[in-house]
């Protein structure tokens, strides 16, 4: 093969890769448009667009110390403007301690975390040493990010649903994987190649999660048979363990029957992550917010 087939399927991977990151990048707006109508952003974090916009902010930086990484700067270009319209929306409807502790984070991973980075490189290395070494943070930080589908591919196999691991966005993530991987393969780019291997992996495992589990009769849903509610003389609840009467002089009495929390796929992108009532972490990247099933028995 030439090197102009090379550069032509370089190019093609790079401008595929820009399209799915971008989509990638707008997935979180439906969660936005709940803050909107809610006019309040209670219950969300912001870390994950300060992750982002560290993480594009980072590419941007490494993309202008080598010379043909171009269409890294222009998906990283976007991305910024996009997480940083987020975060400023995010802000905005925040309650006031969660503004505080978001531009805490902010000011100290983008102002100290980058800006010791940029400035420890410009003085302390140079030249193509300067270029190994963002190279190698990136790489590192991107492994991070990856690692973090582990916690929703515990979740799906612990309660046996597929729930908070929506298909269409395991497939995008798996396909934006698979293009940087070949982008930085034939760029000779390691640092881009090597974390997208680990990113399609989890994809991988992602799919195969979601076909072995999408027809299995999820754990909260066993555990919600077995439970039976008589609404004749005297309220009862009545599990397959036991057997226990509701006191009357309750005047109410609600039954969580389950919480469900999911860890976001972020690969390089972005999710909402939501906190519930236990102050529980839970991902919105992977779509949406947990689902609370409650059962109220009145006296």
């Amino acid at each position: 093969m030439t090197a102009g087939s090379f550069a032509h399927l370089t190019l093609a991977f790079g401008l595929l890769g820009n399209v799915v990151s971008f989509m990638v990048f707008l997935s979180p707006l439906p969660t936005f448009y709940k803050i909107y109508k809610k006019k309040s952003a209670e219950g969300y974090q912001s870390v994950p667009y300060v992750v982002a916009l560290f993480s594009a902010m980072l590419w941007i930086y490494y993309a202008l110390l080598k010379s043909n990484a171009m269409l890294l700067i222009t998906i990283n270009s976007v991305g910024c403007f996009i997480q940083t319209f987020y975060l400023c929306f995010f802000i905005f409807y925040a309650p006031k301690k969660a503004k505080i502790e978001s531009l805490k984070l902010i000011g100290l991973m983008i102002v100290v975390g980058f800006g010791l980075i940029v400035g420890l490189t410009q003085f302390l290395a140079s030249g193509a040493n300067r270029v190994a070494i963002v190279g190698w943070i990136c790489l590192v930080f991107a492994l991070c990010v990856f690692v973090a589908p582990m916690g929703v591919v515990r979740q799906v196999i612990k309660t046996k649903s597929v729930e908070y691991m929506p298909i269409l966005l395991s497939v995008a993530l798996t396909l934006n994987a698979v293009t940087w991987f070949f982008y930085g393969l034939l760029l000779h780019d390691y640092n881009i190649a090597i974390p997208n291997v680990l990113g399609f992996t989890f994809g991988i495992l992602q799919i195969i999660l979601y076909f072995v589990y999408k027809n299995k009769k999820p754990v909260c849903d066993e555990k919600l048979s077995g439970i039976e509610i008589n609404t004749k003389a005297g309220i009862e609840v009545n599990t397959k363990a036991d057997e226990q009467k509701i006191p009357e002089n309750k005047d109410q009495e609600i039954v969580d029957i389950v919480k469900l929390s999911a860890a976001l796929m972020c690969s390089i992108n972005p999710v909402v992550a939501k906190l519930d009532e236990n102050n529980n972490v839970v991902d919105d990247r992977l779509v949406v917010e947990p689902h609370v099933t409650t059962i109220e028995v009145a006296a």
